[in-house]
């Protein structure tokens, strides 16, 4: 989800900090500076400024350095992952698979970096006289506008792409949590990263425009669709590339074939791990009929299992939601569905006491007008509906303006990937959930309204890069060529001569087209 972004850039008396609460119970946990424009200027100049020599570095000084970000990590594994319990709430095993995403993309980038932004030889097909190559040249400044769901898997990314690159990165994390990232940029500070290479502005959406506006090279932002379509059209009035990695909807597409008991454990942790507050969260659950009442009995009965609460002072699957609009989304979509039908077989309701938790909840009897199966919930609803067959599911799946992840449960391997080239989705995971943004290797995004653009992949990192083709000779044309001056009617009937020959199809064409 997104925080505030207003329609202009134009800033507004406000106060100077962000004080910053709990989720877990609303107890104050610090302040941070509300950043106006010219702080975050700023900032975006000292950035520009430690680039310069950042991008002379060949890139293997660029990536060993940035591999001592690693050591550091492990070095400070439990500070880090404190921080992200503290300011989310959530469990310490979630908060651990933050810190092991932020370390492998490291490890993979570090390590693979050269190859992939080696020059890369294009072979002409016909002007043999010339050669070409791309080069990939840092842009400059990215800004990272991040949300508060993975507050420092999700900046910290980016921000590893970026600096491996040869660019400095400048983030703006969400008003509601950025206590984690200041402690990863203090970390990486000690591991010897130039201070003005990573820079932290913090504040609210004004803050997020601000950015935008101070001149950096390119933009990375996850977010809510609507604000998503006002990064992009910011993005596009001032001509500079953007990723958006907006919202999801993911269906889950269970087979007549699939395994009961897999498909119900991981429909419980695709829709409740974080609390259900993740872009790739199960979000719908389609159960052909041949395996749907034995799957609703399974996932009931695992989800009434979760321990909620306090991750500081007990062992827990399931914390508390982060940001308090979002309980009322969840909580009409529960009162939607209900009106329309659905059954609520678990859960459904705010868990009294101080904090903002609430049930982990299990939707029966759903039906494709129910804003439940349509929205995005980003909270620990599961809502399930029956289908007829895999047909059905397919369609529904597909009936969304959503496109970013899905999944497929079937023992059938053909058959699940048969059906993964029909759903409409930026990932399609057979069999499993979550797990394929923890793999650097591979891109991350959507489609649809989803956004567009990747992170993560081989040409994620060079999309952090300006692609420069560089075309050179290999030897002399003669000076009389008549692609030279003066012209003359034989320059003209030779090369016309030699146009017809070349492109005229027959079986010359090819001989004479590979020794031009």
């Amino acid at each position: 989800m997104a925080q505030a972004f207003p329609a202009s850039t134009t800033t507004t008396p406000a106060p100077r900090t962000l004080v910053l609460h709990s989720p877990i119970d609303g107890s104050r946990r610090g302040e941070v500076p509300l950043m106006g424009d010219a702080e975050v200027r700023a900032a975006v100049e000292r950035a520009r400024a430690a680039q310069r020599a950042w991008a002379e570095l060949p890139i293997e000084a660029r990536a060993e350095r940035v591999a001592r970000i690693i050591d550091a990590f492990v070095e400070r594994m439990d500070d880090l992952v404190d921080a992200v319990v503290l300011e989310t709430g959530k469990p310490r095993n979630d908060a651990l698979a933050e810190w092991i995403t932020v370390a492998d993309v490291c490890h993979y980038f570090t390590r693979h970096a050269a190859r992939i932004l080696a020059d890369t030889p294009i072979k002409l097909h016909h002007m043999k006289w010339r050669g070409s190559y791309v080069t990939h040249v840092p842009m400059g400044v990215i800004g990272v506008i991040s949300p508060w769901n993975l507050p420092l898997a999700i900046p910290m990314g980016s921000v590893i792409e970026a600096l491996i690159a040869g660019n400095a990165v400048v983030v703006k994390p969400s008003e509601l949590t950025p206590l984690a990232l200041l402690k990863a940029r203090e970390i990486t500070d000690a591991a010897g990263i130039p201070s003005d290479l990573f820079q932290v502005v913090t504040g609210d959406g004004r803050t997020g425009a601000a950015l935008i506006d101070a001149g950096v090279q390119k933009v990375v932002f996850t977010g809510g669709v609507s604000t998503g379509r006002r990064v992009g059209a910011a993005c596009a009035e001032r001509l500079i590339p953007c990723v958006l990695e907006l919202g999801g909807k993911a269906p889950l597409i269970a087979c007549s074939d699939c395994d009961v008991e897999r498909t119900a454990r991981s429909i419980v942790a695709g829709g409740f791990i974080n609390s259900g507050q993740l872009c790739i969260s199960v979000e719908r659950v389609l159960a052909t009929e041949a395996v749907h009442d034995r799957l609703v009995e399974r996932v009931v009965a695992l989800t009434r299992e979760l321990r909620q609460g306090d991750a500081r002072a007990r062992d827990v699957e399931v914390g508390p939601m982060i940001f308090a609009r979002q309980i009322d989304i969840v909580e009409a979509h529960i009162k939607d569905a209900v009106a329309r039908g659905a059954h609520v077989a678990t859960g459904g309701r705010r868990v009294e006491g101080p904090g903002m938790f609430f049930e982990p909840t299990v939707l029966t009897r759903c039906t494709p007008e129910m804003t439940v199966m349509r929205e995005e919930i980003f909270g620990p609803i599961v809502p399930i509906m029956k289908v007829r067959d895999e047909e059905e599911a397919i369609r529904l799946a597909n009936d969304s303006s959503l496109g970013l992840h899905a999944y497929v449960f079937s023992q059938d391997k053909a058959r699940a990937r048969a059906i993964a080239a029909r759903v409409e989705a930026g990932t399609v995971m057979i069999n499993d959930v979550l797990v394929s943004y923890c793999a650097p290797e591979a891109p991350f995004g959507g489609i649809k309204s989803s956004g567009y653009g990747r992170v993560h992949s081989d040409e994620s990192l060079r999309a952090m890069c300006h692609p420069r083709h560089v075309n050179y000779d290999r030897f002399a044309m003669p000076l009389n060529s008549p692609l030279l001056f003066p012209y003359t009617s034989a320059k003209y009937r030779g090369l016309r001569a030699a146009i017809v020959a070349t492109f005229k199809r027959a079986p010359l064409v090819g001989r004479l087209a590979d020794f031009l």
